[in-house]
């Protein structure tokens, strides 16, 4: 740290008691830099008053004085992981220190705690030689009056107090913090070894796959049984600290997970659907880890959907309106899910997971007598039982569905697995038998071929536009289930693969990126969709999260995928693309 550009904290403290009693406007004058006694404070952004969005701050310490410069740092894996450690070792300290120091927000020191992911995060930085923590805190008033005391030691003691409890190494738990970097580096690992074995997907023997409710993400407790592999997909993998795990390897191609209501089908394929994360010990999916380009699909009633090309499932409608680029304000069930897996196409997913239950029946399935009662043109959707197939042996798209009702996808499947009463078990010979013994009369294999010819997706800069009111941008992020982008909403709340609001947060900021990008597309290759969500992604994982900061340095962003990025953008509703009519 670069001591010379620091005030004192004497200075901090003089200029907090000129302060006193003034009006709260008066806080900006602490904008700057101190040295306290073992870490940097910068005051990047004051509160224009106590009940508005707290300040912004810093926290900087030396590397080497922090201990962690000899923690075993020495790939990204681990870099991630510790500084996923020191937000959560941090958040805490917060919440032990709240206290109330007065009016509005006065007194709160906040970090936005983790969940149970490992993500890379902005709110701890590693820098050349420095390790830097970004909070808000509430500067404490009386109504609208400064409370220079309280702020004095708000700043010069409560604060320094939590670094000294969460950013030296002598003050954790060591052995938590080594199990938290190794079990990150584990999960790469295995992730890794994923495409080698030409799996998608690994299920650790003794994994916890329940979860406590649908909002307590926490691992079940006792009750909860342990994942065991059926023996026929169970594959061994060394890894760099757990030495060798077993589990079941799940290979490419299609999967079908069958069994009766409350079996653990949903639970399984949600285990899958999260594997794209790596979780914290003690989760019970450690070692669960899924192709990091899984996309979880669903119908989604009500989406806009924007030029996208709907005939791998969805032919001419009534009154010949064609599909090639389909454009709707309020699709339905069936459009929307099909627009669903195009777009998750278009982004790069390589694995989509399906359940029953929040599918549309009429894209998944239409058995015999419907085909013989709707024939022809008088039924336009191709159901996806018709496409899997070709997906997986074509276009080399794996599929993993949930199907505790509709037996003729084991007509299809390369491998089936029976859950009851959670316990997994490879029911492929068994379902083989019954596709022999009780066949079905449905007609298979009538698809139409593939469209080779989709047009391209590009995008009208001009339909991204974030002003509202007098604000010429404004984004605002809702927890994980939506974004105000200007004057438009975006609903995430069916994009389940978003578990962080901090990743929401990033999206909102890096839309303004990508909209950037397409004003300064010169030609149509540039203006793409998917090659500015991909363009957007590499900017950022080549530069770090730094680059959605505005005027100050945020702890606000986590890293999300470029699956995630894309479904917001499609869901956009002001999205335009060249060429395209609005909707039908």
């Amino acid at each position: 740290m670069d001591s010379e550009r620091l005030e004192s904290a004497a200075a901090l403290r003089e200029r907090l008691r000129r302060m006193d009693g003034r009006g709260y406007p008066a806080y900006k004058g602490l904008r700057g830099s101190y040295r306290l006694e073992r870490c940097a404070l910068y005051i990047d952004h004051v509160q224009g008053d106590p009940f508005a969005a707290p300040s912004r701050l810093r926290a900087r310490v030396d590397l080497a004085e922090s201990g962690f410069a000899e923690a075993g740092l020495h790939n990204r894996s681990r870099r991630t992981a510790l500084r996923d450690f020191l937000a959560r070792r941090f958040a805490e300290a917060c919440d032990e220190a709240r206290a109330r120091r007065g009016s509005g927000k006065s007194g709160l020191v906040e970090m936005a705690r983790p969940g149970q992911e490992i993500l890379e995060r902005s709110s701890v930085v590693l820098g050349n030689g420095f390790v830097e923590t970004r909070l808000v805190a509430g500067l404490p008033a009386a109504g609208r009056r400064i409370l220079a005391r309280e702020a004095e030691t708000l700043l010069t003691e409560v604060i320094p107090g939590i670094v000294d409890r969460s950013l030296f190494i002598t003050a954790l738990d060591s052995a938590a913090l080594r199990r938290h970097l190794d079990t990150n580096e584990d999960a790469d690992a295995l992730r890794k070894a994923l495409a080698d074995r030409g799996l998608v997907a690994f299920v650790a023997d003794g994994a916890v796959l329940p979860r406590r409710s649908g909002v307590d993400p926490r691992p079940l407790g006792p009750e909860a049984v342990p994942f065991a592999s059926p023996e026929s997909l169970r594959v061994s993998v060394d890894l760099p600290h757990a030495g060798q795990v077993s589990g079941m390897g799940l290979p490419r191609g299609v999967t079908v997970i069958a069994g009766g209501g409350f079996h653990g089908k949903s639970t399984l394929l949600a285990a899958l659907e999260h594997g794209v994360y790596n979780h914290i010990p003690g989760d019970g999916r450690e070692q669960v880890v899924t192709d990091a380009t899984a996309l979880k699909i669903r119908a989604e009633d009500g989406r806009s959907v924007c030029g996208v090309d709907l005939r791998p499932f969805i032919g001419d409608l009534p009154g010949d309106r064609p599909t090639r680029a389909f454009s709707t304000e309020n699709a339905s069930g069936s459009t929307s899910q099909a627009a669903n897996i195009i777009e998750g196409l278009e982004a790069g997913a390589r694995v989509l997971l399906l359940d029953e239950d929040t599918c549309a029946t009429n894209l998944m399935i239409r058995d015999a007598r419907m085909q013989a009662l709707v024939r022809g043109r008088a039924e336009p959707i191709t159901p996806f039982i018709e496409r899997a197939r070709h997906l997986a042996d074509t276009l080399g798209v794996s599929s993993v569905l949930v199907s505790g009702g509709c037996g003729d996808y084991l007509e299809i499947a390369d491998r089936v697995l029976r859950m009851d009463a959670y316990h997994c078990a490879d029911a492929t010979a068994e379902a083989r038998e019954i596709v022999r013994a009780l066949p079905t009369a449905r007609s298979g294999n009538a698809a139409s071929p593939w469209p080779q010819d989709p047009p391209p997706r590009l995008v009208d800069a001009r339909s991204l536009d974030p002003s509202k009111g007098r604000r010429d941008i404004r984004v605002r992020a809702r927890a994980t289930r939506s974004i105000e982008f200007g004057r438009a909403e975006i609903d995430l709340s069916a994009v389940s693969q978003i578990v962080d609001p901090g990743q929401t947060r990033a999206i909102g900021e890096a839309l303004l990126i990508l909209r950037d990008y397409a004003e300064d597309a010169r030609t149509d290759h540039e203006a793409r969709l998917a090659g500015l969500v991909h363009d957007v992604a590499a900017l950022i994982a080549r530069e770090g999260l730094g680059v959605l900061d505005g005027p100050h340095p945020s702890g606000d962003w986590v890293a999300f995928r470029p699956l995630e990025l894309a479904a917001a953008l499609n869901r956009l509703r002001s999205l335009r693309l060249r060429g395209v009519a609005p909707f039908l």
